[in-house]
């Protein structure tokens, strides 16, 4: 059996650091746990009149997470919120890609900032900044490692999430301050963290479609090493 391809969308970056011109990077545990599960990772640097060609050589996509927001124009949003920045090629393709991959029933995850695209692909809408929005909100960009959990999460049962990780919690890592405001059209929410901002949400009318605010590349949880074998069979089993 040949191995899936999975596609992972890059971060860029401005001149400055690494090199002084613009530049494309990912986080090398998003490559290797890909390969671990076993799927082949492919790249994917922000091209939106080439998402086309991409999905049709790819069997999965993952969505990356990054120091950036979705423009809440996407959502309707009527304002926004001072701490909002953007990547607006980035997001362009990326939404290209989500959106084509969720109309051929490509199997699909987001993590962190990719589930808050991937809400949005589905008709969702954002919290823009959780401090002002959630009351006693935990500190979801957490002062620990990210190496290490920052808060648990429930997950809901009856979700194709639960039935994966097979638990009731999770230990997750946390880095964001924004999330997924509800249930969008076209998707339902899978996790909870005990503040009550959503953690995970999943289409189900998708053959695989999740999305969850954590990093499972991290493998901290029970469930994270789970979720990305999935993903990648799933992603196999649409060849």
């Amino acid at each position: 059996m040949s191995i899936p391809i999975i596609g992972i969308t890059l971060d860029s970056e401005p001149p400055g650091g690494y090199s002084n011109q613009p530049w494309y990077a990912i986080r090398e545990n998003y490559v290797t746990t890909i390969a671990a599960a076993g799927g082949l990772p492919l790249l994917l640097p922000h091209e939106p009149d080439l998402a086309a060609a991409y999905l049709d050589r790819i069997d999965g996509l993952v969505v990356t997470g990054g120091a950036f927001d979705v423009d809440p124009a996407l959502f309707g949003a009527a304002s926004r919120h001072a701490t909002v920045t953007t990547k607006d090629r980035r997001t362009a393709f990326e939404l290209a890609m989500a959106r084509g991959a969720l109309a051929s029933d490509m199997a699909v995850l987001g993590i962190c900032g990719g589930q808050q695209l991937l809400h949005v692909a589905l008709g969702g809408t954002l919290v823009q900044h959780i401090p002002d929005e959630i009351v006693g909100a935990l500190a979801h960009e957490q002062p620990n490692p990210s190496t290490e959990p920052g808060h648990t999460v429930r997950v809901l049962p009856g979700t194709k999430l639960h039935r994966i990780v097979g638990a009731d919690t999770l230990d997750v890592n946390s880095a964001h301050h924004q999330a997924a405001r509800d249930d969008a059209p076209r998707a339902v929410v899978n996790a909870l963290s005990p503040d009550g901002v959503v953690e995970g949400i999943e289409a189900p009318d998708r053959r695989f479609c999740i999305g969850v605010q954590w990093h499972p590349e991290y493998l901290i949880s029970v469930g994270d090493g789970p979720l990305l074998a999935a993903f990648v069979a799933a992603a196999g089993a649409g060849r």
